[in-house]
């Protein structure tokens, strides 16, 4: 089932409900979906670092576009710094590549981040 509260919300006061909700139902998986972060905006990143910070998942995936090239690299740092900023134990888990199949032979970024 699909757990929202629309728009402007705490994402780490909506998650936290959707667990509870989805424990008290008898669900023990949550996959948690943010809006898209731009690594250089401070309260987004504020935001997502307290959202994993006050839920304490199990696993966190970083998930990139392909098509980013390289930025996909400083996407990737600043994601970890901003977990370990807000206090967040581990860096990312695990990564995601989107679109891989719009991209050239020049996939460099995406064997880089792994």
């Amino acid at each position: 089932p699909l757990y929202q509260r629309g728009y402007a919300k705490d994402p780490a006061a909506v998650a936290s409900d959707a667990i509870a909700h989805a424990t008290a139902e008898g669900h023990d998986v949550v996959l948690v979906d943010t809006a898209g972060r731009m690594q250089n905006n401070v309260p987004l990143m504020t935001a997502l670092s307290s959202l994993v910070v006050r839920n304490d998942p199990d696993l966190v995936l970083f998930v990139c576009e392909a098509l980013v090239g390289n930025d996909g690299m400083d996407q990737l740092s600043m994601f970890n710094k901003a977990l370990a900023s807000g206090g967040h134990r581990r860096q990312i888990d695990g990564i995601l590549l989107t679109k891989f199949d719009t991209v050239s032979d020049k996939v460099g970024a995406a064997l880089t981040m792994t």
